[in-house]
């Protein structure tokens, strides 16, 4: 009886500890997110070829960097899963293939809107653009996949492969304006950007990266209490 109250007294010391943490990072990411529409919107100067449109880049290019890093989190997290058996690690895979949809969702989009007044089209077959739309895809099959596979390790197996699978195609994306020419620039970020536009650049990159950081981890203590939950129901039923 002394150890199990010892073992609820840890567990809930952990969960205040990571409440603690989850609210400071919500602060923290919301404080940036003011900061950078404002830098955006307010602040920052318009570009002289692209006009007003050229805004959007400071959405677009983290979108894109968080959609990437994403399927790179599912994959690592995917075979570390494999390796280890801990269902935390499938847990946390499954929790960024969720927000990587959304966020290859938004890349998509915004790229789009980018697009009409830049090209005079709403989607062209560049290559950035056919990897990326195939990095949507594989995120859509690993998210199917695993809703109608078996429950357990072969589930996970199935979609560590697609996972790796995305992996190899997120640094493709990256590198496709530089091995193939089409309407993208062959910098990612353009290496002449006005101090303020790099500043409000470096500032939005920062904002989102901590937004992920806050809803990864939201999620996450979601899908840990729903897989306990579902244990609970399993031994019960």
């Amino acid at each position: 009886m002394a150890k199990a109250t010892t073992i609820d007294a840890e567990a809930g010391a952990n969960h205040r500890r990571g409440r603690s943490w989850r609210d400071g990072l919500l602060v923290a990411s919301a404080s940036l997110m003011g900061l950078t529409l404002y830098l955006i919107f307010f602040w920052v100067p318009t570009e002289l070829n692209l006009g007003v449109s050229q805004r959007i880049f400071y959405f677009h290019v983290p979108l894109g960097w968080l959609g990437m890093l994403s399927i790179v989190i599912v994959a690592i997290a995917s075979i570390t899963h494999l390796v280890t058996g801990k269902e935390k690690w499938d847990s946390l895979a499954y929790t960024a293939a969720e927000l990587g949809v959304v966020f290859a969702t938004l890349i998509i989009v915004t790229g789009a809107v980018w697009a009409k007044p830049v090209w005079g089209v709403w989607w062209t077959w560049d290559a950035k653009l056919t990897t990326t739309l195939i990095l949507w895809f594989i995120y859509v099959g690993y998210l199917m996949l695993r809703a109608y596979s078996p429950r357990g390790s072969q589930g996970a197996r199935y979609g560590a492969v697609v996972a790796l699978m995305g992996a190899i195609d997120a640094p493709i994306i990256y590198l496709s304006t530089i091995w193939w020419r089409g309407a993208h620039p062959e910098n990612n970020v353009p290496q002449d950007l006005d101090g303020r536009m790099a500043l409000t650049f470096l500032v939005s990159l920062i904002a989102f990266t901590a937004l992920y950081a806050y809803v990864l981890l939201e999620r996450y203590s979601l899908r840990r209490t729903e897989a306990a939950l579902d244990e609970v129901f399993q031994r019960t039923a």
